[in-house]
C-alpha cells in the first residue's frame, strides 16, 4: 500500500510489519520534502513515525480517540488521516495547519499549540465517555519535556486517583522538548537511562558472554534487555501514582510497539506506556542537531543547510534583545535571565553561553518561571523573564498575584508579540496589551524599532519601582543603526512626536509606528498633513502629549498590532474621554477574531493592516475620500 492511498487510519489494520515499515519510510520522505520546501517542525514528527503507526493499528479510529500534546509531533498523524494530498500546503494560508485543529479533521480530537494539555483533555473525554455509558478508547501522547509542565502532573495525579477510568498515556521519551529538557523528572529518566549501574551491568554481561559459543548473535539483545530491566525502575514512580506502567519500549520497533499497545488496551484503569524514541529519526542531520532541527525554515534536503536569502537582512529583534541583555548582565551580576524551555527562541542561549550563572531554564513551566522571578526580585536580583507573548498567558494568575500585587520589579520581555505567521491562532501574540494593562502597578512599553528596543532593555533592567513589560515582534528589525554601549533609559510614560501636521493625529504603538509614518506620507500625497506620535508606553500613557494634540487637531487614529478590545486604542480613547476631549477616534488593530496561519504579510492584508489599506480606511472615515493612485 502507498501512503498516498491512505485516507483513513483504519486502513493500517491488517498490514504486515514490512508494509508498515514501507509506510514509515514514505511518511519520513514526505515529511522531509515538505518541511525542506516550506519550513515547519522537523525533528518531533520524524521521531514518532513508528509510534503513530503502531498505536493506530491497534485502535478503531472511527470510535477511539488519540490526543496529541502540542502538535509538533503530529505531522505523521496528519499524513495518515486524509491530508496527504494537501500536505504541501502545510502552514500556508488556507492550507494544512501546523498544529491540531478540531475544525480541520474529525481525527483532530483536541486542538493543541501549547504543551502539557493532552492528559487533562484525554481524561476529560474518558470521564465523559463513562458518564454517558459509551465504549471507546482514549489515548494521550505526551513528550517527556511536557511532563515538566505542572498541568501534566496535575492530570496524572487526578487520573491515578481513578482506578476504574480506562486511559492510555503514551510517554514519548526523546530526552528533548525544543531544547534539552530540564527538571527533576527528565533528569530521573536520564539517570535511569544512563546510570553507571545500568551501564556496568550491561558491560559486564557483555564481557562474560561474548566468548561463549552460540551466544554472540544474542549478545546485543541480552544486554539491551538488562538495560531495559534497570530502566523499568522509572515505572515505580508512575505505579505509585496509580498507573500501570509498561516499558520502556523501542519507539522504532513496530512489532514491539504493536504488541505492547495491544496488551495495554486490555489492562483496566490508567496505563502509561513508556516509549523511547530519537528526535529527528531517519534524517542524520536532524538526529545530530536536535535543537537546531526542531523546526526549520526552508532548507537544502541534501545538505541540511538553510537556503540563503537573496539579500542580507537586519538583525532579528530577539538577537538585538539578547545581545543587549548580555552586555548589561556583564556589568550587573544581579541580572538573571529566565526562560521556560525556549532558550534559543528568546535568544537567552547567548546569555547561557556567556554567563551561565546568570541564566535559568525552568522547563515548560511558565507559571513557575513567573513566581520564581518574583522570588528573585524579593532578594534584590533583577530577573528578566523572557517568555513569548502567547506563552505568558499561561501564567496570568502569577503575574497578578505574585508579581503585581506585591509590586515586585520583574522585567517581562514578551517576544513574538503581534502577528507571528505560520503557527496560527495558538501562537499569535495578540492579547498581551489588553491582559497586562488592566493590572495595577504594571508598566507596559513597546519599541518602534530595534534601536529603541536597546534603550527599553536598559529601561526595564534599571526600573526598580515595580513590574515592567516590553513587547516586541517576531522577525527582523528595520536596519536602523545600533549602539554597542552607552544606551540611555527612557523616561517612564513619555512618548515622542515624529511628525507634525494639523489635519490628523496618528498615535502608534510598537511595530505600527513605522506603519504610521508610511500612512502619513501616503496621506500627504492626498493633501492631508498628519502628526505622528510614537507612544512608547501604553501604561502609563503620555496624556500630557496626546490629549492636547488630540483636542487641537480634532481627529485621532490609533495603530496597534494587538487586539482592539481592551488594547492600546482603547487606552487612548479612555484617556480622551476622561479628559473630556470629545473628538472622533478611529482604532486600527486586530479585530475580535482569531488570526489563522499565513505569512505575516498575508495576515496584514486580510486584516486591513497594510499602510495602503490603513490610509484608505482613514480617508473614507474622516475625509470621505477613496484612495486612488497618485
Amino acid at each position: 500500500m502507498l501512503l498516498s492511498e491512505i485516507t483513513h487510519p483504519n486502513q493500517l489494520h491488517g498490514l504486515s510489519i514490512r508494509q508498515l515499515q514501507e509506510i514509515a519510510k514514505q511518511i519520513r520522505d514526505k515529511h522531509l520534502q515538505t518541511v525542506a520546501a516550506s519550513g515547519g517542525h522537523l525533528g518531533p514528527g520524524l521521531g514518532v513515525v513508528e509510534l503513530t503507526l503502531g498505536l493506530y493499528q491497534t485502535l478503531d479510529l472511527d470510535r477511539d480517540k488519540v490526543i496529541w500534546d502540542v502538535g509538533h509531533q503530529a505531522y505523521p498523524h496528519k499524513l495518515i488521516t486524509g491530508r496527504y494530498h494537501d500536505f504541501h500546503t502545510l502552514r500556508q494560508k488556507d492550507g494544512v495547519a501546523g498544529y491540531l485543529k478540531r475544525c480541520e479533521s474529525q481525527f483532530d480530537h483536541f486542538g493543541a499549540g501549547h504543551a502539557s494539555t493532552s492528559i487533562s483533555a484525554a481524561l476529560g473525554m474518558a470521564l465523559a465517555r463513562d458518564m454517558k455509558g459509551e465504549k471507546f478508547k482514549v489515548a494521550a501522547v505526551i513528550g517527556d519535556g511536557a511532563l515538566t509542565g505542572g498541568m501534566a502532573l496535575e492530570a496524572i495525579n487526578h487520573a491515578g486517583h481513578l482506578p476504574k477510568t480506562n486511559l492510555l498515556v503514551v510517554l514519548n521519551d526523546n530526552e528533548m522538548s525544543i531544547s534539552p529538557n530540564v527538571g527533576a523528572i527528565p533528569r530521573y529518566l536520564n539517570k535511569m537511562r544512563l546510570s553507571p549501574p545500568v551501564q556496568f551491568i550491561a558491560d559486564n554481561i557483555e564481557e562474560q558472554l561474548k566468548n561463549i559459543p552460540f551466544v554472540g548473535d544474542e549478545l546485543e539483545r541480552v544486554t539491551e534487555g538488562m538495560k531495559r530491566l534497570a530502566m523499568s525502575k522509572v515505572g515505580a514512580v508512575f505505579e505509585e501514582l496509580g498507573f500501570t506502567y509498561m516499558g520502556p519500549v523501542d519507539g522504532h520497533n513496530l512489532e514491539e510497539l504493536i504488541t505492547t499497545f495491544q496488551q495495554a488496551h486490555q489492562i483496566p484503569g490508567p496505563v502509561l506506556v513508556h516509549v523511547a524514541t530519537v528526535k529527528g529519526k531517519g534524517y542524520e542531520v536532524a538526529e545530530k542537531d536536535q535543537v537546531g532541527y526542531h523546526a526549520q525554515n526552508p532548507f537544502n534536503l541534501a545538505t541540511g543547510k538553510a537556503i540563503p536569502s537573496n539579500k542580507p537582512k537586519p538583525p532579528a529583534y530577539s538577537k538585538v534583545f539578547s545581545h543587549t541583555l548580555v552586555k548589561l548582565a556583564e556589568q550587573n551580576p544581579k541580572i538573571v535571565g529566565i526562560t521556560a524551555a525556549m532558550a534559543t527562541g528568546t535568544g537567552l542561549d547567548k546569555l547561557q553561553a556567556k554567563l551561565p550563572h546568570q541564566y535559568i531554564d525552568v522547563g515548560i513551566a511558565e507559571q513557575h518561571a513567573v513566581t520564581l522571578a518574583a522570588g528573585l526580585a524579593c532578594e534584590g536580583m533583577r530577573p528578566v523573564a523572557a517568555i513569548y507573548s502567547t506563552f505568558l498567558q499561561r501564567a496570568y494568575d502569577q503575574i497578578i498575584h505574585d508579581v503585581c500585587i506585591q509590586n515586585l520589579p520583574v522585567f517581562f520581555c514578551l517576544d513574538r508579540a503581534g502577528i507571528v505567521g505560520a503557527d496560527g491562532p495558538t501562537h499569535q501574540g495578540m492579547y498581551d496589551i489588553a491582559y497586562l494593562r488592566c493590572i495595577p502597578n504594571m508598566v507596559l512599553m513597546a519599541p518602534k524599532d530595534e534601536a529603541e528596543l536597546q534603550r527599553m532593555v536598559v529601561t526595564g533592567v534599571e526600573y526598580t519601582s515595580g513590574p515592567i513589560a516590553m513587547r516586541f515582534p517576531r522577525g527582523n528589525g528595520y536596519g536602523v543603526p545600533l549602539m554597542e554601549e552607552g544606551w540611555e533609559p527612557l523616561e517612564i510614560g513619555k512618548g515622542e512626536i515624529l511628525r507634525q501636521g494639523d489635519d490628523l493625529l496618528i498615535v502608534g504603538y510598537g511595530t505600527m509606528v513605522n506603519s504610521g509614518m508610511q500612512v502619513a506620507q501616503i496621506l500627504r500625497e492626498h493633501g492631508i498633513e498628519a502628526s505622528v506620535i510614537n507612544a512608547r508606553f501604553v501604561k502609563p500613557l503620555d496624556i500630557d502629549l496626546i490629549v492636547p494634540l488630540a483636542g487641537k487637531i480634532g481627529r485621532v487614529v490609533t495603530l496597534e498590532e494587538g487586539c482592539l478590545m481592551g488594547g492600546f486604542g482603547s487606552a487612548v480613547a479612555e484617556a480622551l474621554l476622561d479628559a473630556n476631549v470629545v473628538v472622533p477616534v478611529k482604532r486600527i488593530g486586530i479585530p475580535d477574531e482569531l488570526v489563522d496561519h499565513a505569512t505575516p504579510e498575508e495576515s496584514k492584508v486580510t486584516l486591513g493592516l497594510t499602510s495602503q489599506q490603513i490610509a484608505d480606511d482613514i480617508l473614507q472615515a474622516f475625509f470621505k475620500k477613496q484612495l486612488v493612485p497618485v
